[in-house]
C-alpha cells in the first residue's frame, strides 16, 4: 500500500503520483503592482486568471502551496454540470429570469471545462462518457427521472435507466434505476489544474507558489496584499479563491462554510476480466443518497471510490475502511483486489448548498462553496468572474450575498458527526 496523503504536496495520492509535471511557480521574490491579484491557485483562481489574460488584463496569482495543491488536486475527477438543486427549483428560488440564467450557467459548466481542455491542449486524461446517478430506493426513481426530464427540456442529452440498464452500465445489481447525463465526464484533476496553470502562464500570468497571503488591506488606489515572507502585491482588484482552505485573510470567510473532508480510495489497475464488468462505458457515477458514494475508473483501469470520512485529518488506513467495504458490497469481484492509494481533501459546503459570491468591499470579490461539484462549477465561474473583474458592465451569474458565519462554527466537527448519523438514518429509511 502507498503512503497516505495527509496534506503534504509530496504525499502520493493517485493524482500526485500520476499527474503531468508541476508548473514552475516560484515564490514571489519582489513586491509588484498588477491590475488583478488572485489568492488561491485552484480551479477558481486559475480559470479566472486564464480568462482575464485572454481579455488582456494584467493578473498575478499567489498560493500558500502550489497550483492544485488543495481540493483541486485531490477530488474524484468527476466533471458534472448542474447544482444540487434541480432546474425548476432554481427557477422557483430565483425567479424566471435569474433562475434560468443560473440553470444555463450551471448546465453549461462541463462544456466550459472540456472547451478549455481542447483549446489549450491540456493533457489530463479527459473523457466525456457521461455521469450516472443511480438509486437504491424505488421511491426515489420518480425524483431522478423528473430531474432528468427537467434537464432534457432545456436541451441536455439524458437517458432514463431501469434496473436492468443501470446494472449493465455500472456492473452491479445494487441499484434499481437512475439516469445518465451525457454532458458530464472525467479528468485527472491535478493534471487539469496544472494544465490551467500552464496555459495561464503561457498567456503572461504570473503564478507564485509558496506565497501565503498574510494580510489584506485597502490602499489609496485599491488593495495591498502582504505576504508571509515579506513582498507585497498592490492591485486595483483582488479575488479570494481559497474555498475549503480559507483562513483568516478576510473576516468571517472561513466560518461561512464547512470545510469537510472527502475521502477516496483507489485499487490497483484491475485485471482485464474484473475490469470488463465494472463501468465498461467509463461513465462516472454518484448515487442519490444524502451521504453519497461516488465512483469511477481512471485511465489505467483502477476503480476509485469516494465519500465522506472523519472530519479530522486522516490518521491511518482504517479511516478509509468504510469506502473499501462499500466498494466490495457494490462489486463482490473486488474481494481479493488490493488498494493502492488512499487520500483526502477538503471541500467547502455552504448552508444553502449553493456556490457563494461575495462583494464585501469595492474591488474585492470572493468565490467559494462548490459543494462537491468544483471542477465544472469553479471553472465556469472563473470565466464569469473574469468578465466581472474586467469591467462593471458584466453581471455575475449568481446574485452576490453577504458573508454569514455559521453559528457555533467552532463546533462543526461535532454537528457534522451528528448530521452524518442523521442522514445515514434517512438513507436507511428511504
Amino acid at each position: 500500500m502507498r503512503r497516505v496523503d495527509t496534506g503534504s504536496p509530496l504525499a502520493p495520492s493517485l493524482w500526485a503520483a500520476t499527474a503531468e509535471a508541476a508548473v514552475h511557480a516560484p515564490p514571489l521574490d519582489a513586491s509588484k503592482r498588477v491590475e488583478v491579484a488572485i489568492v488561491g491557485a485552484g480551479y477558481t483562481g486559475l480559470s479566472t486568471a486564464l480568462h482575464l489574460s485572454e481579455l488582456g488584463i494584467d493578473v498575478c496569482v499567489i498560493d500558500a502551496n502550489e497550483p492544485g495543491w488543495g481540493a483541486s488536486g485531490r477530488n474524484g475527477g468527476q466533471v458534472i454540470p448542474g447544482l444540487k438543486y434541480d432546474p425548476d427549483e432554481l427557477v422557483r428560488r430565483f425567479g424566471p429570469r435569474d433562475g434560468e440564467t443560473i440553470v444555463s450557467m450551471a448546465g453549461g459548466a462541463a462544456d466550459t471545462v472540456f472547451d478549455l481542455i481542447r483549446r489549450h491542449r491540456i493533457a489530463c486524461d479527459a473523457t466525456r462518457a457521461g455521469w450516472i446517478q443511480p438509486t437504491h430506493s424505488t421511491s426515489l426513481i420518480g425524483t431522478l427521472h423528473a430531474r432528468a426530464r427537467q434537464w432534457e427540456a432545456r436541451g441536455a442529452h439524458v437517458e432514463l435507466l431501469d434496473r436492468a440498464q443501470i446494472g449493465e452500465r455500472l456492473g452491479t445489481e445494487a441499484f434499481v434505476g437512475g439516469w445518465v447525463d451525457r454532458r458530464a465526464g472525467s479528468v485527472q484533476p491535478l493534471s487539469y489544474a496544472r494544465g490551467l496553470a500552464r496555459a495561464a502562464i503561457a498567456k503572461g500570468v504570473a503564478i507564485h507558489g509558496a506565497t501565503r497571503a498574510q494580510k489584506l488591506e485597502r490602499s489609496a488606489d485599491g488593495w495591498r496584499i502582504s505576504t508571509a515572507h515579506g513582498p507585497v502585491i498592490d492591485a486595483r482588484q483582488v479575488l479570494i479563491a481559497t474555498n475549503g482552505y480559507s483562513d483568516g485573510l478576510w473576516p468571517g470567510l472561513a466560518q461561512s462554510v464547512i470545510a469537510a473532508n472527502s475521502f477516496i480510495v483507489a485499487t490497483r489497475p484491475l485485471p482485464a476480466d474484473i475490469g470488463a464488468s465494472i463501468l465498461p462505458g467509463r461513465e462516472v457515477a454518484s448515487d442519490s443518497r444524502r451521504l453519497l458514494l461516488y465512483f469511477r475508473r481512471d485511465a489505467e483501469g483502477r476503480l476509485l471510490m469516494g465519500g465522506r470520512g472523519p472530519f479530522r485529518e486522516p490518521r491511518g488506513a482504517s479511516d478509509w475502511a468504510h469506502l473499501e467495504r462499500a466498494a466490495r458490497l457494490l462489486y463482490p469481484q473486488l474481494k481479493e483486489v488490493e488498494y493502492e492509494y488512499r487520500w483526502a481533501g477538503r471541500i467547502a459546503i455552504t448552508r444553502d448548498f449553493l456556490p457563494h459570491l461575495h462583494l464585501p468591499a469595492p474591488g474585492l470579490t470572493i468565490a467559494l462553496g462548490y459543494n462537491g461539484r468544483g471542477i465544472a462549477m469553479a471553472t465556469t465561474l472563473g470565466k464569469h468572474l473574469a468578465a466581472h473583474l474586467a469591467g462593471p458592465t458584466h453581471g455575475l451569474p449568481l446574485p452576490p450575498t453577504s458573508i454569514r458565519r455559521i453559528p457555533l462554527h467552532a463546533l462543526q466537527r461535532f454537528y457534522i458527526s451528528a448530521g452524518v448519523a442523521w442522514y445515514g438514518l434517512l438513507d436507511a429509511m428511504s
